[in-house]
């Protein structure tokens, strides 16, 4: 149902394995035995598949502190009442309560705690199809990073959500953070989100940010909130202070939104100069399809906030000049394909539907018409998948894995897997890479899990693969393992 390698087969056993072995008297005459009441629900569900102990049967135990679907309490109680049936997880809603669900689910982390059962530590080798591969932390103790790129091979910078901008510098996270970047809306999701550094930085030393803009406030079900919308600004580094700022990207105030989600964003650089960058629907789905509305967009500018003529809405009475394609839910993965400078997205679907597109000019990606995924409540959203005038996605993960960092590999120290496509997974905690060929998905799989969400990926300009993790907060370093 819920761990990390093997597939569950039936909630049942869960439950059994946990109270069983709870309730199996000891040998020893004079041991103090403590026996734990095992629920009902869990013997007569659970414990078939995952052992009375909850430590495994056919499937696999729930005690280890590894989960495959999520180790949060909503989303272990998503995976029992929907289920996951290609991956052997059958689907109970039909057959539990939602307060079923959550007793159960309170009583499995309740066991985890009182076991001291803990989250395996991040491996120091992985094992892979074509690599062994050594992992380094090289970064500990960031608030909630969300990404990082590299000034030159010695110096690195990593953005917190909470509005920090930070220096990593050989191979070492300075104390201090940058002074002066522009003030964010640090508040739900939104926060200090994309750093990206101008790709001819030797000549043109730019520095781009997007975050959460807030401006103004308004009366939202009797508190004073305050509306943000997503924003790109550039500016030099000059010793430690951010300066020469310049504004590329600030939607109409009239549009910003209150709610705390889906602000996307990252920022990318074609190989004809252009900057694309991400902008979510903000919780506001119907938006996506509302070319008159920044969000639920990607957007194309020039370097310096200019916007192209030949963007497709340029002439559009209304529409937002920069807007390049629509209809997309949250995208937080950008990469341009090193050879054909193709822009490549992945967005965060609902429960389901999380996409891998190939955005091109003036297509509309669907959302939220079409979708793969429905309700985090069980809700349908929609009940199409296709409609002729939008676009299908290359591939699509249901379940979802919660896509987050994007990037094309291109280096030596992984000559295998040039120009493929490294995919950060927050939900499943997972990296995996995909074998893209021309406009096709081949095959994937799945290189680091568990270690923590992903949140960001990046070639490092030595070669190595950059790891940004939220929890830990931590940059981890993968690297082949020498020949023996």
């Amino acid at each position: 149902m819920l761990k990390t390698t093997h597939l569950l087969i039936a909630l049942p056993l869960l439950v059994i394995s946990i109270f069983l072995e709870s309730c199996t008297p000891s040998t020893t005459s004079n041991e103090t035995v403590e026996v734990v009441e095992i629920p009902d629900i869990y013997t007569k569900n659970c414990a078939t598949c995952h052992g009375a102990d909850l430590k495994g049967n056919i499937s696999q135990s729930l005690l280890d502190g590894s989960w495959q679907f999520g180790s949060g309490k909503n989303d272990i109680m998503r995976s029992i009442k929907f289920g996951y049936p290609h991956h052997g997880m059958p689907a109970w809603g039909g057959v539990l309560s939602d307060d079923e669900i959550d007793s159960l689910v309170s009583y499995i982390l309740s066991e985890e705690e009182r076991l001291g059962v803990s989250k395996p530590p991040i491996p120091d080798t992985l094992e892979t199809q074509d690599y062994s591969i050594k992992v380094d932390v090289v970064a500990e103790g960031l608030d909630v990073p969300w990404a990082i790129d590299f000034i030159g091979h010695n110096k690195a910078l990593i953005t917190e959500r909470s509005g920090r901008l930070r220096i990593m510098e050989n191979g070492v996270l300075l104390p201090d953070s940058v002074v002066g970047i522009p003030e964010v809306r640090a508040f739900g999701q939104g926060g200090l989100l994309d750093v990206a550094i101008d790709p001819n930085y030797e000549r043109e030393p730019w520095i781009y940010l997007s975050f959460s803009h807030g401006h103004g406030k308004v009366m939202e079900k009797g508190e004073e909130q305050i509306p943000a919308m997503t924003s790109i600004v550039r500016g030099k580094l000059i010793d430690n202070t951010w300066s020469n700022q310049e504004i590329l990207f600030e939607a109409p105030h009239e549009t910003y939104k209150t709610a705390g989600q889906h602000f996307g964003s990252r920022i990318v650089f074609d190989p004809e100069g252009f900057l694309y960058f991400s902008i979510g629907d903000r919780g506001t789905s119907d938006d996506a399809q509302d070319i008159t509305k920044p969000n639920g967009k990607i957007h194309r500018i020039y370097k310096d906030g200019r916007i192209p003529k030949s963007n497709p809405f340029y002439n559009r009475p209304g529409a937002i000049k920069s807007i390049y394609s629509y209809g997309h839910r949250n995208p937080q993965g950008l990469a341009v394909h090193p050879e054909t400078g193709q822009v490549w997205e992945t967005e965060h679907g609902p429960l389901g539907g999380d996409e891998l597109n190939l955005i091109r000019s003036g297509l509309n990606y669907g959302w939220p018409v079409i979708s793969y995924g429905i309700n985090y409540n069980g809700d349908i959203i929609t009940e199409l998948t296709r409609k002729e005038g939008m676009e299908q996605p290359i591939a699509f993960w249901k379940p979802s894995i919660a896509t987050c960092g994007l990037d094309f590999y291109s280096g030596d120290l992984f000559s295998k897997w040039n120009n493929k496509l490294l995919v950060g997974s927050l939900k499943m905690e997972e990296l995996q890479l995909l074998d893209i060929e021309k406009d096709r998905m081949m095959y994937r799989q799945t290189i680091l899990k568990n270690a923590g969400r992903v949140r960001d990926v990046t070639t490092g300009p030595d070669g190595a693969i950059y790891i940004v993790l939220n929890n830990p907060g931590s940059i981890l370093k993968l690297t082949p393992q020498p020949a023996m």
